[in-house]
């Protein structure tokens, strides 16, 4: 069983099954699928350079995620946008599944973030927005 992890918009995360890329790229719903690994190669962060407008907000449960387990710092860390699926993969490169060691070690460093980083990637999501909003002449 290849259990990923989805991480929807709106801060939602879902346990759930993939067993190839095509499979994650449905759950992303696009096309484009791209990936950023962990620095310490155990986990794959999947998501799609999307353009549509209903999955241009940042992903903030994602970016928080991948901050954690990477050596970017809150100010560089890439924000993450619309469906995120979160894996690992196996000796070969091939899709695998989380184990639930795994699963616990993203716990664990998710909670690791500082109050900082938390106040700096909620400053950043919101500059973001306040430019991805439509300019209304009068």
């Amino acid at each position: 069983m290849n259990t990923v992890l989805y991480f929807h918009p709106n801060g939602t995360a879902y346990e759930t099954r993939a067993y190839t890329k095509t499979d994650i790229a449905q759950l992303v719903a696009d096309r484009g699928l791209q990936c950023l690994t962990s620095t310490d190669r155990q986990f794959d962060f999947w998501f799609s350079p999307s353009t549509q407008p209903c999955q241009r907000g940042a992903n903030r449960t994602a970016t928080e995620l991948l901050l954690a387990t990477t050596n970017f710092t809150a100010k560089s860390v890439p924000l993450l946008r619309g469906c995120v699926v979160v894996a690992t993969h196996d000796a070969d490169g091939d899709l695998d599944g989380l184990s639930w060691a795994q699963l616990d070690l993203l716990v664990r460093r998710n909670c690791s973030l500082t109050k900082r980083d938390e106040r700096v990637i909620n400053r950043r999501i919101a500059r973001d927005s306040r430019r991805q909003r439509p300019v209304v002449e009068p």
